[in-house]
């Protein structure tokens, strides 16, 4: 990924938005807590309970999973750009915990329009 990274929104724009994109249908009989590592910018984690969804700009003492990534990584994964698999395979997201979680990620929060248009490279 390259160096000088400029986001058209920004990364606290995008996380604000998280909970109006939640999909509390999926996530009905889930309890769990993603921690977040932004690791050029801070960390924040989403909590799943009662199929509603909060977040909190800050480390959670037991999270079910942590993923880790820089802050350019984390918006391509929010905008599309890549899924969370590829940007594991090629190192650019690590997760430690209950693996399995981070897969559920995509059903948890509904993408907007465009969302799904990979910028060429």
């Amino acid at each position: 990924m390259q160096e000088s990274f400029q986001a058209k929104v920004s990364t606290e724009q995008i996380i604000a938005k998280l909970p109006s994109r939640f999909q509390s249908q999926n996530a009905e009989n889930m309890t769990a807590v993603f921690q977040f590592r932004l690791t050029d910018k801070f960390s924040f984690y989403i909590s799943i309970a009662d199929a509603k969804c909060s977040i909190e700009m800050a480390e959670h003492d037991d999270p079910n999973i942590i993923l880790t990534m820089n802050e350019q990584t984390f918006y391509a994964l929010m905008t599309g750009e890549i899924d969370g698999m590829s940007a594991f395979l090629k190192g650019d997201l690590t997760a430690h915990g209950n693996v399995i979680l981070a897969t559920s990620l995509g059903k948890l929060f509904k993408k907007k329009a465009g969302d799904e248009q990979k910028i060429q490279s």
